[in-house]
């Protein structure tokens, strides 16, 4: 057997570099590049593996160990699962800084591989710096704590355990059911230890990700049970993109009259004007698509897990409602007493369409579909229409940017208010070209996810859609976007701290408190110069007063050779409605009257909550 004599950190950089896949029928690196920081624990050896390939396996230097790894789920995100970043630590800070990413990554079934430095395996220097002792557990350290936030981990432990430890981690990235982060945790000196690796492991392969197809019986069930319907209904969640079915699935929904509804993460597949679109589903939905849900007989629900976001905490649907759901994941399709039919959407799919071929849905049930979407879609214009008020509303300034932006920009946004803005407001013009952070919730992946999705796909623009809280809890990466010259527009909305959280306070009755600055235990409120801070930074920016100076300045931005921020005052306190009913606690014994009449109006909610088993 013919051997290469590497350390185990030069196998394994070498290992990524041979590892392929196929994209839009070109064969395309795997792992396209690595986001890092270096400090103890990866700088000695692991960098010096990776700087002797950066013109193959390119190292881009984040300015947060969370940040950069959140660029990597954007970046996947709008690769559409097909293409994997890595994102490397020191030990210590440094490594648990990427937990929170890992979550993100965890809870959205997206795919990145997490490589952290470690402690010695031999112990004669320990306690190292930066090492959390476990006392009655030398073996414990900080990198356990990435179990519970991955789909793979593991820790390397003798230099030959890459060749069975990397296959089984790229197995599980590109595993449509199983799919999540995957962590390694390299051990200092096992990281330095030369090894004869067989040149075999190190042969150039390639990966197709695969598409498992339906048990027959079940599809066949499937097909029984939607004959039965009299009002069908399609949820599209992001396995519909993710695999590629955005066409099927429109299709099929088109060819059988069965109006189609949109989870956060399916958004954007299909376009809004698409004759079978009823939009957005849930608590962040729109009315046309709740409105279909409570009357709907029989739900298709493909490539979802069905968050309480989608669901209105179990609310939206009919006690009597029956549910096939379509994923590649066995925990998913079979929640809430689901016919499960387990496999890839778009085969799936494909195999309902064949069995169904002659049926159609009731055409009253289509036909008042469109009629309910209409009337939302109207209702967005009433909205987004400018008004004398000081202040543009969310939905104004989010009508805004969509009417200026092109049929391919991407836009992408997070955690606040301008998930259920965006949601509504955000009339989607080609498939795949919206991104919403809503599966964690994670307040400071807008820009850094922007940054992965720029890289991504340089040849369209990418508009950040953040608010101040989330701005200012991570912005380090506009400076990373113009270092490496990945432009974005940043349309930054002002509205004076977390106002979305404020609502929720004051829907169940709090006083607002610690929510909006000015609520807040401060000295005097304060406003940022956010020109000023992006500016400080290499970015181009503009303080608009209106909508129409936000319109210039998006003309402007368009124009612009760097990553370019627009900031907004906006309302704190106009939101768009539609939403569904949700489910969160509150105290039952309280002072105050709002929070006993929202206790009551609570325990309201929960009595029309579908019962799952």
């Amino acid at each position: 057997m013919s051997t290469v004599r590497l350390t185990m950190a030069q196998a394994l950089v070498r290992y990524l570099c041979n590892q392929f896949t196929v994209v839009d029928g070109e064969k395309v690196p795997l792992f396209p590049g690595v986001f890092a920081i270096f400090g103890h624990g990866n700088v000695t050896c692991l960098s010096e593996a990776l700087e002797a390939v950066k013109d193959v396996l390119p190292t881009w230097r984040g300015q947060n160990e969370q940040s950069m790894a959140l660029a990597a789920i954007g970046f996947t995100k709008a690769k559409r699962r097909r293409q994997i970043m890595v994102a490397t630590s020191s030990i210590g800070p440094g490594a648990m800084n990427m937990m929170t990413a890992a979550g993100v990554a965890h809870s959205n079934r997206l795919p990145i591989l997490i490589l952290a430095g470690d402690t010695f395996v031999n112990r004669r220097p320990d306690p190292v710096m930066q090492q959390v002792e476990h006392y009655g557990d030398p073996t414990v350290n900080v990198n356990d704590a990435f179990k519970a936030v991955t789909r793979y981990w593991d820790r390397i432990v003798h230099p030959e355990q890459i060749i069975s430890s990397l296959p089984q981690a790229v197995a599980c990235l590109l595993d449509p059911a199983d799919c999540g982060p995957a962590f390694i945790a390299l051990l200092q000196d096992i990281q330095e230890v030369a090894c004869d690796y067989p040149e075999a492991f190190f042969a150039p392969t390639v990966h197709e990700i695969p598409r498992p197809r339906p048990d027959r019986r079940r599809v066949a069930q499937a097909i029984a049970l939607l004959k039965t319907a009299k009002r069908p209904l399609i949820i599209a969640g992001g396995g519909t993109r993710y695999s590629g079915a955005e066409e099927v699935v429109a299709k099929f929904a088109l060819d059988h009259g069965i109006p189609l509804t949109e989870t956060i993460a399916g958004k954007s597949t299909v376009t809004h004007d698409n004759p079978a679109y009823a939009g957005p589903i849930g608590i962040v939905g729109s009315t046309s698509a709740n409105a279909l849900a409570a009357e709907a007989d029989v739900i298709v629900a493909i490539g979802t897990r069905l968050m309480d976001f989608t669901t209105g905490s179990w609310t939206v649907f009919g006690q009597d409602a029956k549910f096939i759901s379509i994923n590649a994941a066995r925990w998913d399709a079979t929640k809430h007493r689901a016919l499960a039919v387990v496999g890839d959407a778009r085969e799936s799919v494909e195999e309902l369409a064949a069995g169904l071929k002659g049926w159609k849905a009731d055409a009253t049930w289509t036909s008042k579909a469109r009629d309910l979407f209409a009337q939302w879609d109207k209702a967005l214009d009433g909205y987004q229409k400018p008004t004398n008020a000081p202040v543009p509303t969310y939905a104004q300034v989010v009508g805004v940017v969509n009417r200026k932006a092109g049929k391919r920009d991407y836009m992408i946004t997070a955690a606040g208010g301008l998930p259920g803005e965006t949601m509504k407001n955000w009339r989607v013009k080609s498939p795949h070209s919206f991104d919403l952070e809503f599966g964690f919730s994670c307040m400071g992946y807008e820009i850094a996810g922007g940054w992965g999705a720029a890289m991504a796909d340089p040849t369209r623009e990418t508009i950040v859609m953040v608010g101040d809280g989330s701005y200012m809890m991570m912005n380090s990466d506009i400076y990373s976007t113009v270092l490496t010259g990945h432009k974005l527009i940043v349309v930054l909305c002002d509205n004076g701290g977390y106002a979305v959280i404020n609502r929720l306070q004051n829907f169940k009755g709090g006083a607002s408190f610690n929510n909006l600055i000015k609520d807040c235990k401060v000295k005097e409120p304060f406003s940022v110069d956010f020109v000023k801070h992006a500016e400080s930074m290499g970015a181009l920016a503009r303080k608009v007063e209106s909508l129409a100076e936000l319109e210039q300045a998006l003309d402007w931005a368009k124009t612009t050779d760097r990553t370019t921020v627009i900031s907004i005052v906006s309302d704190a306190y106009t939101w768009t409605p539609g939403d569904a009913l949700w489910d969160v606690g509150v105290p039952q014994v309280s002072q105050r009257e709002g929070v006993r009449e929202a206790a009551k109006y609570q325990a309201d909610v929960r009595k029309k909550q579908r019962v799952g088993v």
